[in-house]
């Protein structure tokens, strides 16, 4: 068995990892490169494996970076399922046509200047619509629901604590005689967040593939709650707008979440709070569609009548006439919009009109990836250039750091020291090299276990010299050609034709081999 890492190794964004068996290619998770344009150009690029061959796709949640890329998938050749939980698919039917549209509008504009200057017209990584029929692919998987993808390999999907739906995946690959057990995380979120479970425990995996995002660094400085609320009450009294570049899904409905605590609790200063995406608006109403989600906390506050999606102060910017009447507030708001880092969506108009006002305060909650304008922001950038004209920064830049969805240092450790049987080996991803450098030392020192951190495009033996029994090959290829009648038949989700007929090649030649092994 092989694996493969197509994204998010190196860097932060794009994940994508392939396993590949004797009998079958499973992927786990097809995410968009974000950050600077080298790494944003990979979307651009063919995808390293042809998605006519690959026979599974994983989602471990919604957030682009780890779904993204699926209409692409299946546009270029992709004719399987794609397994979510219910709550991640509901997500993705909001997240991947938005994503779609804001490409189309981006390259719209770019192609504007292109006519301009006789360069080339570029095309979006996929259309809004394209998206949309993506979502007929999705496949629901509870919680704790053990799946049969194959007679080899099986699969389930465990709580990350996350965000609203986002999944651990453990995956089992029978191979000969012997079983292995692959985990992968996803994004790990910390004990104690607002609306959703803690992570799952996970009592013991052969490998690990593990996310690194904040493996260098821990959360601190000081409780949100305060921080949230000297800010902004310290922009209410300067006079200006409280901007807030916050993802659509989780980090807006939390900050809504102490919002709301600030409100009952009358320390919120008296400001009308918007929240300016179409995208959040939508992931809101799929947050009260899936309470059975919520932590217990977040049930008896939607019990007591405190729901903080229902805030009286709280307005939703629907249309983007009530979007573009926003730029006329001077003071007095508070405007959640997206996208998280700055470089799309609404959240730029709000940039563009609030950037050069001193009495404003652009407030991040979320990571920035390199290179993205919200990160050139926190770096002390003088100006920052939103469609094509440069904006004086004169609005104070603040941080909490205290809303990052994402597992810190120790809480990563903290996870891992859980195990009871520690893996063979850790592999690193989902992080910039120092916070996976960091990280890989700290569990080798406490655990004793081998810890990785593999490159881009990266391929690692996992399980060489596998044996398999003429029995088990003969059971799959009977499996699989069954599949191939069906689908010759007309069935519908039985998978792409090119994909059945690589499996039937490949077992065909496993029962060649198996063969002139006994006749030896």
């Amino acid at each position: 068995m092989k694996l493969r890492f197509l994204g998010a190794a190196g860097t932060v964004t794009g994940s994508c990892f392939l396993i590949e068996t004797g009998f079958a290619r499973v992927m786990v998770d097809c995410g968009m490169f974000q950050g600077p344009r080298a790494v944003r150009e990979r979307n651009y690029q063919k995808f390293p494996v042809d998605p006519a061959s690959v026979d599974h796709l994983l989602l471990t949640h919604a957030h682009i970076d780890h779904c993204g890329l699926v209409p692409k998938f299946i546009r270029h050749g992709y004719n399987g399922k794609v397994y979510a939980t219910p709550a991640t698919a509901d997500l993705c039917a909001v997240m991947l046509p938005d994503s779609g549209y804001i490409q189309e509008m981006e390259v719209e504009r770019l192609n504007r200047k292109n006519r301009r200057a006789g360069r080339p017209l570029v095309e979006p990584v996929y259309t809004a619509d394209e998206a949309g029929e993506s979502l007929r692919r999705f496949h629901r998987v509870p919680y704790g629901e053990t799946l049969d993808l194959t007679p080899e390999i099986k699969v389930r999907f465990l709580n990350a604590g996350h965000i609203l739906g986002s999944a651990i995946i453990e995956i089992w690959v029978r191979e000969g005689a012997e079983q292995t057990k692959l985990v992968f995380t996803g994004d790990l979120g910390t004990d104690g967040k607002p609306f959703v479970e803690d992570p799952s425990r996970v009592s013991e995996a052969d490998y690990l593939v593990m996310e690194s995002t904040y493996g260098s660094r821990l959360h601190t400085g000081g409780n949100r709650l305060d921080l949230l609320h000297d800010i902004a009450w310290e922009t209410y009294r300067k006079g200006g707008n409280l901007i807030i570049p916050a993802f659509a899904v989780e980090r807006t409905q939390d900050l809504l979440y102490d919002i709301n605590m600030l409100v009952r609790e009358g320390r919120f200063p008296p400001m009308d709070v918007y929240i300016d995406s179409p995208m959040a608006i939508a992931a809101t109403e799929i947050f009260k569609l899936h309470q059975d989600c919520f932590d217990d906390e977040a049930r008896m506050i939607m019990c007591r009548d405190e729901n903080p999606f229902d805030m009286p102060n709280l307005k939703y910017a629907r249309t983007t006439e009530e979007s573009v009447a926003l730029n006329n507030l001077k003071k007095g708001a508070v405007i959640l919009s997206a996208s998280g880092m700055c470089d799309a969506g609404r959240i730029k108009h709000h940039l563009r009109h609030n950037l050069w006002r001193p009495e404003s305060t652009i407030l991040f909650v979320g990571y920035q990836a390199p290179g993205t304008k919200g990160s050139r922001l926190l770096e002390g950038a003088e100006f920052i250039r939103i469609h094509g004209e440069e904006i004086r920064v004169r609005a104070d830049i603040r941080r909490i750091e205290g809303y990052s969805s994402h597992a810190d240092q120790k809480d990563l450790l903290g996870w891992l020291g859980r195990f009871s049987t520690f893996p063979r080996k850790i592999f690193l991803v989902h992080g910039e090299p120092d916070a996976a450098g960091v990280l890989a030392g700290l569990i080798r020192e406490k655990y004793g276990v081998e810890a990785v951190i593999p490159q881009w495009h990266d391929a690692y033996d996992i399980t060489p010299g596998v044996v398999f029994s003429q029995e088990q090959v003969l059971r799959t290829h009977a499996t699989v050609a069954a599949k191939l009648q069906r689908l010759l038949e007309g069935g519908r989700g039985e998978g792409n034709y090119a994909a059945i007929m690589r499996q039937l090649n490949d077992l065909n030649g496993l029962l060649e081999k198996l063969s002139q092994k006994e006749a030896g």
